[in-house]
């Protein structure tokens, strides 16, 4: 059984009950809207997020069921993602995500902005409508850390001062705090009031999430070349924190003379790959999440034990084990 199956194997009826909900919930009689919604529904992702959601839920319900709030909640996270992904790829400028283009490479700014405020909106009404002010209060919440953590970010990679406590508060927000919400509004739906330590967990497994991301950046091709670094958008990561606190002043101002270019060529990309792996900046931002997941694990421990338990530490395994 492959492993994303396993992950699935405790909630693959409620996902599928999720994902039609989900659907519809989308659905406009706009055409140009439409168009774009079917096409954002056709370069599906992983779902990670909905996943979480209904792993909590069953995890901590008594009868080990979901409930309509349960999928409400699920719907929930998913509208405020999709929005945060199309609003990000529009800051980021970037063109292609999951192998697709993006919404603002094919539709341009003005349009994708609308897009992801369609979504937001769909977020708000389908929690007013229903009454789950405890699931909205937790989205807010958020949605307010990712805003604050992109703007933290892009002033951050201007000066490419960043500490590696700065750089875990960061992702914190931006990436984290929505793993966390996950967690906790899965939780909520099945009337778990204790939700520090469902926080904490959701905390760890989010920040791992981000450093394998940024682990992507730098793939290779077959001959050894960085065919992913994105240094366009001044990206500090954790292998390369680590790596400029290591090295000497010489190579500091080498590595941030290349940082600061408008204009990067190959010939830089490698640099800065081969500095990274000379400091051993990798296996550094490896040691850190597995350190970080054994924290998540302990926490785990606390939680009840059932399939479902079971399939979110298959889910932390496969988080970091991921090619993609």
């Amino acid at each position: 059984m492959k492993i994303n199956n396993k992950i699935k194997k405790p909630i693959s009826h409620e996902l599928k009950i999720f994902e039609k909900q989900f659907y519809r919930s989308i659905s406009s009689k706009v055409k140009l809207l439409d168009l774009i919604l079917i096409y954002i529904l056709k370069r599906k992702g992983k779902q990670i997020r909905p996943i979480l959601v209904l792993l909590f839920a069953k995890m901590f319900s008594k009868k080990g069921e979901v409930n309509q709030k349960t999928y409400r909640a699920a719907n929930l996270v998913e509208l405020i993602h999709s929005a945060s992904l199309i609003h990000d790829d529009i800051v980021d400028d970037s063109h292609v995500r999951r192998n697709f283009l993006t919404i603002n490479a094919l539709w341009k700014n003005k349009i994708a902005v609308l897009v992801g405020d369609f979504f937001l909106s769909k977020a708000l009404l389908l929690s007013t409508e229903n009454k789950d002010y405890d699931l909205l209060n937790e989205v807010s919440l958020a949605v307010k850390e990712i805003s604050e953590g992109e703007l933290y970010q892009i002033q951050k990679s201007r000066s490419f001062k960043l500490s590696e406590e700065e750089y875990l508060e960061l992702i914190s927000k931006k990436t984290a705090s929505l793993f966390a919400c996950c967690c906790k509004v899965g939780s909520i739906s099945s009337g778990e009031k204790n939700l520090d330590k469902i926080e904490e967990f959701g905390n760890y497994l989010g920040i791992i999430f981000q450093i394998k991301d940024d682990l992507f950046d730098y793939s290779t091709n077959r001959i050894g070349k960085p065919t992913k670094l994105d240094l366009k958008n001044q990206k500090i990561t954790l292998p390369l924190i680590y790596s400029i606190e290591k090295s000497n002043l010489k190579d500091k101002r080498m590595i941030k003379s290349i940082l600061k270019k408008k204009n990067y060529l190959m010939t830089d990309k490698k640099i800065v790959y081969e500095f990274i792996i000379k400091h051993k900046g990798f296996e550094y931002a490896l040691e850190k999440m597995n350190d970080l997941k054994n924290n998540a694990l302990k926490i785990l421990e606390d939680f009840p034990q059932n399939d479902s338990n079971n399939s979110v530490k298959i889910l932390l395994d496969y988080i970091i084990e991921r090619k993609y």
